[in-house]
């Protein structure tokens, strides 16, 4: 009987509790509402290089300030690297106070702009319904791509939201000037490593011309956008979408975002020219009988084996194993492939073995699958003159082509392999040598 009479008494007071919430809730009117969007930029992690985005509410009469944040995520969150690596990422949004996340912006080094919005008082109502009902937990997750669904779109929708389609309607169909892979290289453009592997790993999908609308996945495309806006209201009245603009935080030493994304192919050019002079070196100190050489090139086959070959199998797995759709299409499949892993101990061995039959079939087995690379670097070039197979991809093509001559030409048994495969063209070239040394004579 206690037991029961206490059980009541609880229910009874969230009961209590619960009427409260409901009698705050329809006390709030939107004329006491503010509703803003912060725009963060870039931080130190990869993840973040993209800047982050995020709805804030303001009610000055009570003087909280809640911060909707819809790109929340955990690395303890369960098969949270399975999950990534196939492309099933979840995502989730919640909210929390506005002044403890601009503070940990700020601590760690971001920039800040707030944009407060100017919205009738019946819509700001809306966005917080709207924005409370993503929030609950059997709403808050969502799969998230890079692209199509992130914190940003989802911002991009809710502003679309506020001025009843107006915000999709003149922008869906504005040409944005740069694809999807120019916006990500706009980012990227500092850490060579990062903007190579990236890129190397998308295909052609994200190389066709998109609209202001797609280019609103990043979060600096939402603040300049609604900066520039204006709508209708249900009353007819036509408002500039953004009243204030306030800096927050200005970074400091960080890399710009670049307004145009830069030519990333020279440097990659240049660097596998001087890769290749440099193994280039090994082979001619091999012909020149010093022992190194032979084992400097072959640990160099090796290694560019393991580099390229492993860069290949993570691109094969992301193009036909995964839900990575920006991966799909990838032409680079043609050059850079799993083959390239086999160079791996056919180096070792024609680095450290004494055998000269030995030696001679590894450095043919590496000769071949390089051979092979560079035929497919050419095609994968070549195929770009035809509709619908064209890819930006001209970084990842010059970082390989001058390794692969290398070793696909190098002089070292270079003879005895014409001599085996081609023994007619290799007697008519030693036949064509020995007549124009019997001439000078």
């Amino acid at each position: 009987m206690h037991t029961g009479l206490m059980s009541k008494k609880v229910l009874l007071f969230f009961f209590l509790v619960f009427l409260c919430c409901l009698s705050c809730f329809a006390q709030i009117s939107g004329d006491d509402l503010t509703v803003k969007v912060a725009v963060i930029g870039p931080g130190d992690e990869l993840y973040f290089w993209w800047g982050h985005i995020a709805l804030i509410i303001e009610n000055p009469a009570t003087g909280q300030s809640n911060f909707y944040d819809y790109g929340l995520f955990s690395f303890d969150n369960e098969n949270f690297f399975y999950n990534f690596a196939f492309g099933r990422l979840l995502y989730s949004c919640g909210v929390s106070r506005t002044q403890l996340n601009i503070n940990n912006y700020i601590n760690t080094n971001r920039d800040i702009v707030i944009y407060t919005l100017d919205l009738p008082p019946q819509t700001k109502l809306k966005v917080l319904e709207f924005a409370s009902f993503n929030v609950l937990p059997k709403n808050r997750d969502y799969f998230y791509h890079h692209f199509k669904d992130n914190c940003s779109t989802r911002i991009r929708d809710i502003i679309d939201l506020a001025t009843n389609g107006q915000f999709y309607d003149q922008y869906v169909n504005e040409n944005g000037g740069f694809t999807l892979r120019n916006h990500v290289r706009r980012h990227t453009w500092f850490s060579p490593a990062a903007d190579w592997f990236l890129n190397f790993l998308m295909g052609q999908r994200i190389d066709t011309p998109v609209t202001v609308w797609d280019d609103m996945f990043l979060p600096s495309e939402v603040g300049k956008r609604i900066d520039e806006f204006w709508y209708t209201d249900p009353d007819g009245g036509r408002r500039k979408l953004v009243t204030s603009v306030d800096i927050v935080n200005t970074s400091y030493g960080r890399p710009a975002v670049l307004n145009a994304p830069r030519k990333q192919w020279p440097y990659e050019l240049a660097l596998g020219c001087i890769l290749a002079a440099l193994f280039a070196f090994f082979f001619m100190l091999q012909i020149k009988k010093v022992k190194a050489g032979r084992i400097l090139a072959g640990f160099s086959i090796s290694l560019c084996g393991l580099f390229f070959g492993i860069a290949g199998l993570l691109l094969y797995f992301m193009s036909l194993f995964t839900d990575h759709d920006y991966t799909y299409q990838n032409f680079n499949m043609i050059y850079c492939t799993p083959l390239l892993l086999v160079c791996v101990p056919a180096g070792i061995c024609y680095a450290l073995t004494k055998n000269p039959k030995k030696q001679a079939a590894n450095c043919e087995l590496s000769r071949i699958i390089w051979l092979i690379a560079l035929l497919g670097i050419f095609i994968s070039m070549i195929i770009k003159l035809f509709p619908g197979f064209y890819q930006d991809n001209l970084t990842d093509q010059l970082l390989m082509l001058p390794i692969a001559l290398v070793f696909a030409f190098h002089p070292a048994g270079l003879k005895e392999t014409l001599l085996k495969y081609f023994p007619r063209f290799a007697r008519k070239k030693a036949d064509a040598v020995s007549a124009k040394g019997a001439k000078n004579k």
